[in-house]
């Protein structure tokens, strides 16, 4: 029997929001993008509404100054959308690993109205959360209100994303585009050659985790001959469609889940929206239990693969800022470099080229003034450069040096034995 429901206008449906309230935006490809846009229009009559997310797509408008008395963003992970405002002191950043926000929600950030972007209701009454699960779940739980836009370009995805309409407050029809990127077009040779490394070190049967860019891409493009792989990750993009189609990756040998593919949320292009749409090979869940260390180490041979701004010679990983310029967030790099490090056979890696695009090294002496310590040198394991791989675990920091120096860019070698030996009375 088919549940009855109604759609509002946006104006009608976002009147619910008042001054002073804190408002949830779903994020990466889900972010709605139309309901940002229609609360604009009522920046004259509001005031110190808390918007806060994790990674957005796309314009969201409200994070433009002439917004900047009725609207102050507070959030949990700086995405391009809202760079500029957070290093320009119009917005803030909460540091906090992925898999505790849920608990904020439960137990310390009380959500007063939740925007969410769905896919049409099924005749049950059910629309999906599609591909960004992640901590809208936790936020739709337990929201006050909750406003929907309803799209039909949202893929219905399995797993922890069914919400009811009786849950709404209102529901808004509004058609448009989900936010693509394309991970794929932007990996280079240094990409590509790391890459292959980190597909060398992973064995038959592991289980992957990538973390987002483009280094993640390029080693799932070097895994094409390797057999029975499972992906337990908080985001997938479309690098894994090939090695699913290729029965590269099945998730026969995981030990949680088997035989799925567990994330919280997928960012990529319309390939992989459609992918995924009604595919009971996914599940999508709340990352307080993707995330969870105890829950990722229960799979064998977990290979956590994350990226990094910049690594000191002892190990220390800045992957949120560059200096005090607040890049991006801590996100789940640390969920998962410790849940691949207690897990069977586990390997935590962190890969990043030895140089940036613009020639600047990645392996440095001290880390800038001011950097933020994502994974701390007590958690580091493997670092992998387009020059080789360093393993640093149980090893003190001359050991740590030497290593690292080793798989840094060759013309940056002779500073850092210059440093290291001004500290560690080496080289």
């Amino acid at each position: 029997m088919k549940t009855p429901f109604t759609y509002q206008p946006a104006a009608a449906a976002l009147s619910v929001i008042q001054s002073g309230h804190r408002v949830f935006v779903q994020g990466s490809a889900q972010t709605p993008l139309y309901l940002l846009r229609e609360l604009a229009k009522r920046a004259p009559e509001l005031r110190d509404v808390e918007l806060t997310f994790i990674t957005v797509q796309g314009d969201i408008e409200l994070d433009k100054p002439q917004y900047a008395d009725a609207f102050h963003i507070n959030c949990m992970f700086v995405s391009e959308s809202v760079r500029k405002a957070v290093n320009e002191g119009r917005a803030d950043f909460i540091p906090v690993f992925l898999s505790d926000i849920p608990d904020l929600f439960r137990k310390q950030m009380h959500v007063d109205v939740a925007l969410v972007q769905v896919s049409p209701p099924d005749e049950h009454g059910y629309c999906s959360l599609g591909v960004s699960v992640d901590i809208a779940r936790s936020a739709v739980n337990t929201a006050t209100h909750i406003i929907a836009q309803v799209n039909p370009n949202v893929p219905r995805t399995h797993g922890d994303s069914l919400v009811h309409t009786r849950r709404f407050t209102s529901m808004v029809y509004y058609e448009e585009a989900l936010p693509e990127v394309d991970y794929g077009s932007k990996t280079g040779p240094e990409e590509l050659k790391i890459g292959k490394l980190i597909a060398e070190m992973i064995e038959d049967g592991s289980t992957l985790q990538m973390g987002i860019g483009t280094i993640p891409d390029a080693v799932l493009k070097s895994l094409t001959t390797h057999k029975d792989l499972g992906v337990h990750t908080e985001m997938c993009s479309d690098g894994i469609i090939d090695l699913f189609d290729k029965d590269v990756i099945n998730n026969s040998k995981k030990r949680i889940h088997p035989n799925k593919t567990v994330t919280g949320f997928a960012v990529g292009t319309r390939r992989l929206y459609d992918y995924v749409h009604d595919n009971p090979a996914f599940v999508f869940l709340d990352i307080d239990y993707v995330n969870d260390p105890h829950v990722i180490r229960r799979n064998p041979k977990v290979v956590a693969i994350n990226s990094a701004i910049e690594v000191d010679i002892t190990g220390q990983v800045c992957a949120d800022s560059i200096g005090s310029l607040q890049y991006s967030g801590i996100g789940g790099q640390m969920d998962f470099m410790r849940g691949a490090a207690l897990s069977e056979g586990g390997k935590p890696i962190i890969a990043l080229t030895s140089r940036t695009a613009k020639g600047i090294n990645r392996i440095v002496p001290f880390l800038k003034p001011s950097a933020g310590v994502v994974t701390t040198r007590g958690h580091i394991h493997y670092v992998v450069t387009e020059y080789g791989s360093a393993y640093l675990f149980g090893k003190n920091l001359r050991q740590r040096a030497k290593a690292l120096i080793e798989i840094a860019h060759p013309d940056d070698r002779g500073m850092l034995e210059k440093a290291c030996h001004e500290r560690f009375k080496v080289f």
